[in-house]
C-alpha cells in the first residue's frame, strides 16, 4: 500500500540500513533492497518469514529477516536509517481462509498473527457479554455492541463459535442487514476481535517508542495505517514527539525536553488509480518524521489516551 509515497518519505540509499517491521509479503523490502539499501525484515507471523527466506537467500546478505513482534524492533536494529510500519493485517493473512481473519471465505476463528496464544474463538467463547461489548464498541466502533456481545453469549452456551461464518451469519442475523450499509454486519466485530486478540494498539505504540530509540539522528520514520484508532495514536506520538514536552508549571525550564522528531508534513492518502486497482487501500494513510539528534524519552502510554479492555489471560478464563 502506498509503495511509491513510503519510498519517497524513506528515500532508501545505498550503504543504509531500513527496519521494515511489518515484513508481511515483502513488497516494501523488494523495494528498499532495489534502491540498494539493506534491510532488517521483521515479522510475529511465521508464515511470512517462512516465505521471506527465498527472498534473504538472494539478497547477497542485505536482508536478515527476524521473527519477532515490531514492538521489539530495537532490539534487533539499531543506528537505522529508517523505520517503515503497515499496520494491521496483510493480504497475505486475509487472503488464507484458515487463518479466521476473514468471512467471506469459512475457516476457524482464529487471527492469531503469531500462530499462539488466544485465539478468536476463546475470546467469544469465554469473555463475558460485557466486556465483549467493550471490545466491539472501541475496537470496531460497533453501535450494536452491547446487543451483539449479549447475543454471542447465549448462542455459545447452547454451541460455541468455531468458525468464522458462523459467527458472521449469526451478527447478521440477530441485528439484521441495512440495505444502505455496504459492509456486512459483523465487519466491525471482526476487525475488534482481530485488534483485540494480537493487541494491535498496544504493540503500535510501543514499536513507535521502538522506532524512536533504534534510528539514528536524520533516519526517517513512516508508518501506514488503516484504521482511524491506529491513524489517531502515530499522529499523537509524532505530535508529542515533535513538540516540547512540558514539565511541571512550577518547574517548565528543568523538565522541558527537546523534539525527538521533526514531522514532515501532514496525512497522505493513496491515489484514486491505487484505489480502483486495490480498494483495500480507500482508508490508508502514510504519515512521516525524520529522528533529531535529541536523546530518546521514556515510553509514556498515557500520551494515546487508550482505555482499558478486559485483559487476555494466558487461561482465557473470564
Amino acid at each position: 500500500m502506498l509503495l511509491n509515497e513510503v519510498l519517497a518519505a524513506l528515500d532508501p540509499k545505498p550503504g543504509e540500513m531500513i527496519v521494515d517491521g511489518t515484513f508481511g509479503a515483502g513488497g516494501y523490502t523488494k523495494a528498499i533492497l532495489e534502491a540498494g539499501a539493506s534491510v532488517v525484515g521483521i515479522d510475529r507471523d511465521p508464515d511470512a518469514i517462512a516465505a521471506g527466506r527465498a527472498m534473504e537467500q538472494a539478497s547477497d546478505g542485505r536482508l536478515t529477516l527476524v521473527r519477532a513482534p515490531f514492538s521489539d524492533l530495537d532490539e534487533h536494529a539499531q543506528n537505522a536509517d529508517g523505520v517503515v510500519l503497515d499496520i494491521g493485517v496483510s493480504s497475505m493473512q486475509l487472503d488464507q481462509a484458515e487463518r479466521g481473519f476473514s468471512f467471506r471465505n469459512d475457516g476457524p476463528l482464529d487471527m492469531r498473527m503469531a500462530q499462539e496464544g488466544l485465539s478468536a474463538a476463546d475470546v467469544v467463547n469465554r469473555f463475558k457479554a460485557g466486556d465483549l461489548a467493550r471490545i466491539f464498541g472501541f475496537l470496531g466502533e460497533e453501535r450494536h455492541a452491547g446487543r451483539i456481545g449479549r447475543m454471542i453469549e447465549k448462542r455459545r452456551a447452547v454451541r460455541p463459535f468455531e468458525r468464522t461464518r458462523d459467527l458472521a451469519e449469526a451478527i447478521a442475523d440477530h441485528v439484521g442487514r441495512n440495505p444502505k450499509d455496504k459492509i456486512h454486519p459483523a465487519t466491525r466485530v471482526f476487525q475488534a476481535l482481530r485488534i483485540f486478540v494480537n493487541d494491535e494498539l498496544g504493540e503500535l505504540a510501543a514499536a513507535l517508542f521502538a522506532a524512536e530509540r533504534a534510528l539514528k539522528p536524520g533516519g526517517r520514520l513512516v508508518v501506514v495505517t488503516f484504521h482511524s484508532l491506529e491513524d489517531r495514536i502515530v499522529k499523537r506520538f509524532i505530535t508529542d514527539r515533535s513538540g516540547k514536552a512540558a514539565g511541571s508549571r512550577h518547574m517548565p525550564e528543568a523538565q522541558e525536553k527537546a523534539p525527538t522528531f521533526r514531522k514532515l508534513g501532514g496525512a497522505v492518502a493513496p491515489t484514486e488509480t491505487e484505489i480502483e486497482a486495490n480498494p483495500r487501500a480507500r482508508s490508508a494513510k502514510l504519515r512521516a518524521a525524520v529522528r533529531t539528534q535529541a536523546p530518546s524519552r521514556a515510553a509514556d502510554l498515557s500520551i494515546f489516551g487508550l482505555p482499558k479492555l478486559p485483559e487476555i489471560r494466558q487461561s482465557g478464563e473470564r
